[in-house]
Formats: structure tokens, C-alpha cells, sequence
């Protein structure tokens, strides 16, 4: 029932926001994608609720790959959700009909549910699958968010 809700409040939310058809042309890492639009101008993506493991990070090149494997060279569908930091726009993407390319990340173990930024509990309960399965990234138990990362490199 939860599950259904959420899908519901998800599904109408991205209905009130406009869509947008892209070919995938570039995969900058796991979570961060560029879009050749209709009118042939290219935009850079960062893929909303997730965030995978940072380029050099351990699971970094893995997430990049999977996402890779994903998308690359396919018609999408995204959203624009907002605006990140550096500018770039926060979008939900889909592809193969409905599939939610943040969900197959943190389904797959190759990026954590974002929840700074997401209110989606049905990605934390993927990320608590793939962490006892030991899926991707968490088979190191060791594993360190990105977030966690980057605050770490900066203190260095």
C-alpha cells in the first residue's frame, strides 16, 4: 500500500512537470549523464534521488559502467526536477517504457538513495535489499558514501 502511494504521489508530481525525449550520448559517471536534445543541442544531467560513488572512489568506474550498460545510445524520457550546484539539471530518467534509472542504480548496489534530497522511501527500501545482498558497492563493507568521500578529500 505504502509502495503504491508513493508510486502515485511520483507519478503525479512528474506528470505536472514536462517531459523531455533525449538520446543518451555521454556518461559522465554513475549519476551524471549528457542528453542530445531534439534540437541537437546537448545537456548534462545529474540523475535526482542518487548518488553513486565518485570517479576514482571505489564502485566508481562499476556505477559509471552499469549506468553505462543502462542508457548509453538509448532514447530516454526525463524530468527536470530542479538545478544543482554547478548548474546542471536534476532530472528523473526513464527508459525501456518505465524504468527509473535511479531505482536500477540502487537496485543494483552501484549508488546510495539520496535522501537529502529525496523523500522516496521506496529507494531506501532497494539500497537495504542490495546492502544484505551484498549487491555492488556493498560487498565492501567498508564502503563510504560519496558525500562522505568528498568531505574527506577536501580535508586532506
Amino acid at each position: 500500500m505504502k509502495k503504491s502511494i508513493c508510486i502515485l504521489f511520483f507519478s503525479i508530481s512528474i506528470s505536472l512537470v514536462a517531459q523531455i525525449k533525449g538520446k543518451v550520448v555521454k556518461i559522465k559517471d554513475g549519476d551524471t549523464v549528457v542528453v542530445l536534445l531534439e534540437d541537437k543541442t546537448q545537456q548534462t544531467l545529474r540523475l535526482a534521488e542518487v548518488d553513486c560513488p565518485e570517479n576514482g572512489q571505489a564502485f566508481g568506474n562499476n556505477a559509471k559502467q552499469f549506468t553505462s550498460d543502462q542508457v548509453f545510445g538509448k532514447n530516454i524520457i526525463f524530468y527536470r526536477v530542479g538545478k544543482d550546484r554547478y548548474g546542471r539539471s536534476v532530472a528523473g530518467v526513464f527508459y525501456d517504457g518505465d524504468r527509473y534509472l535511479s531505482r536500477e542504480i540502487v537496485k543494483a548496489g552501484f549508488g546510495w538513495w539520496y535522501y537529502k534530497a529525496s523523500k522516496n522511501t521506496e529507494l531506501q527500501k532497494f539500497q537495504d535489499e542490495a546492502k544484505v545482498k551484498k549487491l555492488g558497492l556493498w560487498s565492501d563493507k567498508d564502503a563510504i558514501s560519496p558525500w562522505e568521500f568528498r568531505k574527506n578529500k577536501k580535508s586532506k
